[in-house]
């Protein structure tokens, strides 16, 4: 399928600048994958009365880092850094700009955002520069250490508004290594949680750290697409709660594209989902053959983009694109401090 198939008309008001409080006041389409289309309109805090005991619903616990950094050549001149991911122990993947001013060899030092000041015991010097211009950096001091000192989190450039930087992680975010926010789970509160648990809905967790190029708008043909690998961890708990759900016929939810991608990633057949650690590259795109999940709770995804590509292939293109029209139609919120989408 095109590329231009994945477009779609979105008003810029529509953008999302900031999130609902509380956060699970946000607003729900409620689509089902089975029949004619059919939607319905509600809030998040509603979502208890679309799922029952026994389902399993899965989280990306993974946490936002302050990945934007600024720093300083030799010269004087200044480039800004975007850590991507960290590749071995103290070398890490990242985006400089602008680019033609971290060649090889290029050392760095980094100022605290808040007074431009050089920063002590923290360099990094450019050690390779690979074909899609992400630079490896070698850090010299503890980068994790002066972390909130040096970086800012970085925010999709889509928001213009200044947030606070915990109104972009989720509240349930405990393991440090996104530079993005797994987006569909900042609609939760504890409240919410504490009634899917009560109700006898079993929560599970993984780990997906988000690249900057997960929401990367595909250009060209999307059959020559290559995703960024991203890492993953999924506990043995986490496996063998779904496991055990699907053998016994009992749904399995997953909060946001990120699970999806985890989890369809680790399944191997006769297995099941496979725990530890792993890296992936998968895109998925219809047609697709889901072997993991029964329903997604996902956000309002960027046109052309590999994520709105993924809800295709769960829901149907047809009925994808269907709701997205009812959803501008509707004056739905989108992107990542926007509405959610509940795919039964």
């Amino acid at each position: 399928m095109s590329l231009e198939a994945y477009d779609y008309f979105l008003p810029e008001e529509l953008i999302a600048q900031e999130g609902v409080e509380p956060r699970d006041r946000a607003r729900m389409l409620v689509v089902h994958r089975e029949g004619p289309f059919r939607a319905e309109h509600r809030q998040v805090r509603d979502l208890p009365e679309y799922l029952r005991p026994g389902d399993v619903l899965v989280f990306n616990e993974s946490k936002v880092i302050p990945a934007r950094l600024l720093a300083q050549r030799p010269t004087g001149g200044r480039v800004e850094v975007l850590l991507v991911r960290e590749r071995a122990p103290g070398l890490w993947e990242a985006l400089v700009g602008p680019g033609r001013k971290a060649k090889l060899g290029t050392r760095l030092r980094f100022l605290s955002p808040r007074d431009l000041r050089v920063v002590p015991d923290l360099e990094a010097e450019v050690v390779g520069v690979e074909e899609d211009g992400v630079r490896l950096l070698r850090f010299q001091g503890d980068l994790m250490a002066h972390l909130e000192e040096v970086g800012e989190v970085p925010l999709p450039p889509y928001i213009k508004a200044k947030i606070p930087p915990e109104r972009y992680q989720t509240v349930y975010a405990r393991r440090p290594g996104s530079v993005a926010a797994p987006t569909a789970g900042l609609h939760f509160t504890l409240e919410l949680l504490a009634r899917l648990r009560g109700m006898g809905v079993e929560l599970c967790f993984l780990t997906l750290h988000v690249g900057p190029g997960t929401f990367r708008p595909v250009k060209g043909d999307p059959e020559k697409h290559e995703m960024h690998p991203e890492p993953y961890e999924i506990p043995e708990e986490t496996a063998e709660a779904i496991n055990r759900a699907k053998k016994e016929g009992r749904r399995v939810v997953a909060v946001g594209t990120t699970v999806v991608r985890a989890l369809e990633s680790a399944f191997q057949k006769g297995i099941g989902v496979v725990p530890g650690i792993g890296e992936t590259r998968l895109f998925i795109r219809p047609p697709y053959a889901f072997q993991v999940i029964d329903a997604l709770f996902t956000n309002f995804h960027l046109p052309r983009s590999t994520l709105l590509m993924l809800v295709a292939a769960f829901l149907g293109y047809e009925k994808t694109m269907e709701a997205y029209r009812l959803a501008v139609a509707e004056r739905y919120r989108f992107y990542s401090l926007g509405d959610a989408m509940l795919i039964l």
